[in-house]
């Protein structure tokens, strides 16, 4: 039997994953947004997805949770988070959770909200289902649809319906203002690059970029060079191997590479986080991928050129500089 849906008045939205997994999850805050407008709707993510939820402004309050360090932290620490967590949830007096991700510990803490109306994804071998009271319930998760209409298929009870689409996210004023002193204005066209990863295996060669680097500034087109926090360790090499006109971008917030990706006019990346970010700027997408990656993590975007390969490093450069040169010519003001 169908349950009833009445108009929450407040209502709780998890989701638990990494960077990407949470942007690829944004259309389904959006229709969250959209169906329930007078609601005050409360989301909880993590430490890194955080800015992005917070961005977009959607959620009436995000609350940020850090969970590796409720992990990794010391035991009496992390239940004493945990405590507070709950009794701050239960304070909310929530009457709807959704649990857009769906690990044990997030289906726990729908459970001890005492929210009345519970709809957790369906996920095979990692969701506690029996703590689900929503009827009906959604469909067991579909590995084989993209991310973000598996996200839609977690709503469909709500009859929330439709596809996922695109996302847009665009960073303040200040962000943009920030971005200047980092890529300052051209007139020439540029290129971003992202040569980290999440693990090496998904990584191509630091020297196969800077050889597009090359090729592109024979071009009069300025390549720039993103790293994260986690490609730290790369800036001295990259320094020494890139054409000197190479613009280094690091030290950038969330929101200040989201306003430095809207600029760029191609943006050439390993699958990894940022690339999800740069597809919501605006930014046309250039993504080196091994053949067994799967395609169900793909960007949000229209604008993306894929290249593939049995193994990352097997990707000629000739390859990236061509697909690089047709985003160029497709180009269509993203940022305008």
């Amino acid at each position: 039997m169908a349950q009833a849906h009445p108009e929450y008045k407040n209502i709780l939205v998890i989701h638990f994953g990494q960077l990407g997994d949470v942007v690829l999850g944004m259309p389904a805050f959006k229709a969250i947004r959209e169906r329930f407008q007078d609601a005050h709707i409360t989301a909880i993510v993590g430490k890194v997805p955080d800015q992005v939820v917070r961005l977009s402004g959607l959620m009436d309050e995000v609350v940020m949770v850090d969970r590796v360090d409720l992990r990794d932290g010391p035991k009496l620490r992390s239940i004493a988070k945990i405590i507070a967590l709950t009794r701050m949830v239960r304070s909310r007096k929530i009457d709807l959770v959704v649990d857009l991700h769906s690990l044990a510990e997030t289906n726990i803490l729908a459970f001890l909200s005492k929210a009345k109306h519970r709809l957790l994804a369906n996920r095979e071998n990692r969701s506690l289902d029996r703590l689900s009271n929503f009827q009906p319930k959604p469909p067991l998760e579909d590995k084989t649809k993209h991310l973000s209409e598996r996200y839609m298929d977690v709503l469909s009870p709500l009859g929330i319906d439709g596809p996922a689409g695109t996302f847009l996210l665009r960073g303040s004023a200040e962000d943009a203002a920030f971005v200047t002193t980092k890529l300052a204005e051209t007139d020439r066209k540029t290129v971003g690059l992202f040569p980290g990863a999440g693990h090496p295996s998904r990584c191509w060669p630091l020297e196969n970029f800077a050889a597009l680097a090359e090729r592109l500034s024979a071009e009069d087109i300025r390549p720039a060079v993103f790293l994260g926090p986690e490609e730290a360790g790369m800036r001295d090499k990259v320094a020494e191997i890139f054409p000197d006109e190479t613009v280094i971008v690091d030290g950038l917030s969330i929101p200040q590479f989201i306003a430095a990706a809207a600029r760029l006019d191609a943006f050439v990346t390993n699958d990894t986080g940022p690339m999800h970010l740069a597809a919501c700027a605006g930014a046309p997408i250039v993504l080196l991928l091994d053949e067994q990656a799967p395609i169900t993590y793909l960007p949000l975007t229209d604008e993306i050129s894929i290249i593939q390969s049995g193994n990352i490093a097997e990707i000629t450069v000739d390859e990236a500089y061509a697909a690089t040169l047709q985003r160029l010519r497709n180009d269509k003001s993203h940022g305008a």
